[in-house]
Parts: structure tokens; C-alpha cells; sequence
């Protein structure tokens, strides 16, 4: 199957992208990890209504999960190989993790996770939770679960916020963190700034967090430092790339396109900014791809949201990883920090071959990052480039059985 543009991902950015592409005339192919568009923020249940997805002219493919992205576009899925004219890289983020003391225990999950299981399933993590990390998506998670019926025992705020007094946020923003701060208030959440969890308490489950101020019991723990750009794909096709807030960044410029030719990259897999920004983003991507012009207040309308996107990556900054020794950094294949340290590596690379950090079922997605941190803070230096793509670069971008690989050669 051929197609003018293909764009791979099926959240704000690519739905943007695509629904522009295909009014600009283009054979558009809008593939989808997915059962449902939307993304991570838009997820929701079957049976309910999506919001603002307009598909019309798009040949959309939901549960397309790519697994290898060639040059020349050919996008190969566990059912198909589809040739694209152009590339639009909508991929999104994932959660960051950063280790502590009985993270790995059950009930402790990411608060992505938490919010996936709540809207897509109706699932709650537990009866009685603690939300914690740093970053606005704490509020939408722990409003969620306590609409739910879900006792929230505290949202627990790293940062101070300080840096939130200098800034004006968009009004869209404003109105979201009110809505947020009401439920919370309504359900008498206690919201506590400067707070971080240094540990996790318990034996077969999760029973308590523990902060430097307090311990506070739970059955379930939310935690979230924010989020990592998705870029297996792009890095497949040697898409440049740079270091933002202790993350790599697809590079692109203010056509949104990448350092190759005829593809180019929208949303969060840019840098993170939010769904409003991915929107314009997309919508800028998908006109740059029909090779049109880009309205000012589109332009200036990305610039409002990257720079309170700034104020974002200020006020709420990449922690440090600063936990004991013992404390496992990779889970899946229980390295610990004391490991890492005591490996004679001087790269990501090399950290990987003499432990096996990031080599496990999540392929460092879960424990890259903090890896990272632990051996530029070994060597006293900053997070490289050259380590984060350690754990970045994936060949093979998802899991595959040798039969579906047989079968895909066979095309």
C-alpha cells in the first residue's frame, strides 16, 4: 500500500496532522498502536465518544504496531508493509521513571499507567492511593481516581512551584488546573508541595510511601517525573536528535521538519509541551507536508505554548537519581545502583554490555534514563547524548515472533 504521507501516531499531533494532510488533497495512511485514536490523551473506553477526531479522507489503521521503519518510508507491522511518499512522527511520550527504595513493588506503578487502566478500563490501581512525582499531570491522574470512588490519601508535589509566579499560562491551562484543584478540593485531597518519595514500604504489596517529612499509607502508589519522548522510529532513520530536560528530542525546525528530507515530526516526540501544543504542531507538520505556507498566528500560537512549556521544564525540572546503592535501577534484570557504579564503563553502551542494564523486556524504556543519570554522576559530567541513545536506539522497535518476521519478508 502506497500512500502521499504516512503518520505514525494517532494522539493530538498525528490526528492534527493527518486531518490536515487529507484536506490539502493527500493520500493520508494513519497508523496506530492503538485500538482507538486519541493517544494517551485522549484514551478512551469503547462504546464511548472520542473528542475532536475528524477522520475523513484518512485510511486509518488502528493496532498497527510498528516494529521497523526503513528509508524510503516503508513502515513494517506486525500485518503489513506501507510505503509513504512522506513521514509525519507523531509517536508521543512515555512516562520517566526514577528509581527508589521498593519502587519495584506491587501496587507501584507510573501514573500513566493509572490514568490508562482508569479510562480505557474503568480499572482503579487501588482503594486507597498516594499520587506523587512532579509535574501538572498529577492532578488530572488524582482528580480521575478520586471521581472514581478512589480514596486519595495525598498528591504529593516535588517541586515548590515557585517558578509558576513569574509565568502567565494560557488560559486553556488555567481553566484545566482550576478544574483539577476544585475536584481535589472537594474531595478533600491534601495537595503538598516539596515533598518527594524516598521510599516505598511494604513485603509482597505496596503498604506505605515515605517521604523526608512523613510516611503515609496506601495500597497503591502513583508516581510520575514527567515524560520521555518516544524515538525508536525516527532514530531508525537517522532523524537527528538533541538533549532536552534530560531526555532526547527529535530535532526539527519551525516547519516542524526533521534533519531528513521529506519526514518530519509533531507533538510530544519534539520535546514535551503538552496536547495543545502537539495540536498546532501537528497542524504545522501536516501543512509543511502539503508543501503550504504557515499562518502567523499559527506560528505565534506555537511559540505562546513552547514557551510556557519552558516555564513547565523549569518549574518542574528532571530529578536527580539519588538513592542507596542496593536500590534495583534495572528491574528486569535486577542491576542495582551499587552495580552500575562499580562497572568499569565511561558510556551507556558500555554499562549496558558489563551489567545488562536495559537489556531486559523493556529495553532500557523503564530504567534508561536513570542509568544515564548514575554514570554521569560517576564520572562527574552531564547526561550525554551518546548515553541516553544507548537506550534509545532499538532496531527493532517492538517485540516480534520469528513468525511474524518470516511472514513480513514474504511481502
Amino acid at each position: 500500500m502506497r500512500y502521499d504521507v504516512v503518520v505514525i501516531g494517532a494522539g493530538p499531533a498525528g490526528l492534527a496532522a493527518a486531518k490536515t494532510c487529507a484536506e490539502a488533497g493527500m493520500s493520508v495512511a494513519l497508523l496506530d498502536a492503538g485500538a482507538r485514536p486519541g493517544g494517551q490523551f485522549w484514551r478512551h473506553a469503547e462504546g464511548k465518544p472520542p473528542v475532536r477526531f475528524e477522520l475523513s479522507g484518512v485510511d486509518y489503521l488502528p493496532g498497527s504496531r510498528i516494529w521497523f521503519l526503513e528509508p524510503g518510508f516503508r513502515v513494517h507491522t506486525e500485518t503489513a508493509v506501507i510505503q509513504g511518499e512522506r513521514l509525519i512522527v507523531a509517536t508521543g511520550a512515555y512516562d520517566r521513571s526514577v528509581p527508589f527504595p521498593g519502587w519495584q513493588l506491587p501496587g507501584v506503578v507510573t501514573a500513566g499507567a493509572a490514568q490508562a487502566l482508569l479510562k480505557e478500563h474503568g480499572v482503579a490501581i487501588g482503594s486507597r492511593v498516594v499520587v506523587a512525582g512532579s509535574g501538572p499531570f498529577l492532578l488530572p491522574v488524582a482528580a480521575g481516581l478520586a471521581t472514581a470512588g478512589v480514596k486519595v490519601q495525598a498528591v504529593l508535589e516535588s517541586s515548590k512551584l515557585r517558578g509558576y509566579l513569574t509565568a502567565v499560562p494560557p488560559l486553556s491551562k488555567t481553566l484545566q488546573a482550576s478544574g483539577y484543584a476544585i475536584t481535589l478540593a472537594k474531595h478533600r485531597i491534601p495537595y503538598k508541595r516539596g515533598r518527594t518519595i524516598v521510599a516505598a514500604h511494604g513485603t509482597d504489596h505496596v503498604t506505605a510511601v515515605q517521604t523526608r517529612h512523613e510516611t503515609i499509607e496506601c495500597d497503591a502508589l502513583a508516581v510520575s517525573y514527567g515524560f520521555t519522548p518516544q524515538i525508536e522510529l525516527p532514530l531508525a532513520i537517522g532523524c537527528a536528535v538533541h538533549t532536552v530536560d534530560g531526555s532526547l528530542v527529535v530535532s526539527v525546525n519551525d516547519r516542524q521538519e526533521t534533519s531528513v528530507g521529506n519526514v518530519f515530526a509533531a507533538g510530544e516526540v519534539t520535546g514535551i509541551g503538552g496536547s495543545d501544543l502537539a495540536w498546532v504542531e501537528g497542524q504545522i507538520a501536516g501543512l509543511a507536508c502539503a508543501g503550504q505556507d504557515i499562518p502567523k498566528a499559527l506560528r505565534r500560537r506555537r511559540h505562546r505554548l513552547q514557551r510556557f512549556a519552558g516555564v513547565l521544564e523549569r518549574v518542574h525540572p528532571a530529578p536527580p537519581v539519588d538513592c542507596p546503592e542496593e536500590t534495583v535501577l534495572c528491574r528486569c534484570e535486577g542491576v542495582t545502583v551499587g552495580e552500575v557504579k562499580a562497572a568499569p564503563a565511561i558510556d551507556g553502551r558500555g554499562v549496558k554490555l558489563m551489567t545488562r542494564a536495559g537489556m531486559g523486556w523493556c529495553q532500557g524504556r523503564t530504567c534508561g534514563y536513570a542509568v544515564a543519570c548514575v554514570l554521569s554522576q560517576r564520572h562527574q559530567r552531564r547526561v550525554s547524548v551518546p548515553d541516553l541513545l544507548a537506550f534509545g536506539t532499538r532496531p527493532i522497535a517492538q517485540p516480534i515472533t520469528l513468525g511474524e518476521l518470516i511472514g513480513d519478508e514474504s511481502r
